[in-house]
């Protein structure tokens, strides 16, 4: 089945595109199609917000249509980034937005030690992808919302150098490793959004097996 994206981050396709291959789904970006949908994400959580990007570029196109919001939630600053983690303190790369998030904490911790986990590395922090909430939107109506969870912490300088976004000083302790120091295999077996893909697949399988009865 032919599906979109909505999307233009290459790396959410091959991310995506590894896991859902097995639905026998050919994703490809909105840009592949010609589409170029300005979505204001107006929503105030990744489920609401996946949901106008997969409804908007559906429409645009009359496709299948998959979008994913995720975001950083970092304990100490109430949730923060969140849903604004794309755009936090209004900065355009990855590396502003880390160095942004970076200059908060360390001020809080001081302020409030006592309450954090602090080790002298890092804080605590998830990167909840439960709205990324992969969504997808059908042409026929039917829609499917997964969501994924990934508990961490925040290391206070970048380690490695894959992935996007936040995976720098998204740490994970049990593997002792960055998501950008993880093998594309090992984040997708473990990563907030694997997660949700994988319970998107589940909910993908149910509904095949309602159909076919």
């Amino acid at each position: 089945m032919k599906v979109i994206l909505a999307s233009q981050n290459q790396h959410k396709l091959v991310e995506l595109s590894a896991i859902l291959s097995q639905l026998g789904f050919e994703i490809a970006l909105e840009s592949e199609y010609g589409l170029h949908v300005d979505v204001d994400e107006t929503g105030t959580t990744f489920e609401e917000n996946s949901l106008l990007k997969a409804e908007a570029v559906m429409k645009a196109s009359g496709l299948p249509v998959l979008a994913d919001d995720s975001g950083l939630m970092v304990d100490s600053l109430d949730g923060a980034p969140g849903v604004y983690s794309a755009r936090y303190g209004h900065k355009n790369s990855d590396a502003e937005r880390i160095g942004y998030l970076l200059s908060k904490p360390t001020v809080i911790l001081q302020l409030h030690r006592d309450l954090y986990k602090f080790s002298g590395k890092s804080i605590g922090g998830s990167f909840k992808n439960s709205d990324n909430v992969i969504a997808e939107e059908r042409p026929d109506g039917r829609k499917i919302v997964a969501r994924g969870e990934c508990p961490g912490e925040i290391l206070f300088a970048p380690q490695g150098t894959g992935g996007f976004g936040y995976d720098p000083v998204f740490f994970l302790p049990e593997l002792g490793k960055t998501y950008a120091e993880l093998t594309p295999a090992e984040k997708n077996a473990i990563s907030h959004r694997a997660r949700a893909l994988q319970a998107f697949c589940r909910i993908y399988q149910e509904e095949l097996e309602h159909d076919d009865k």
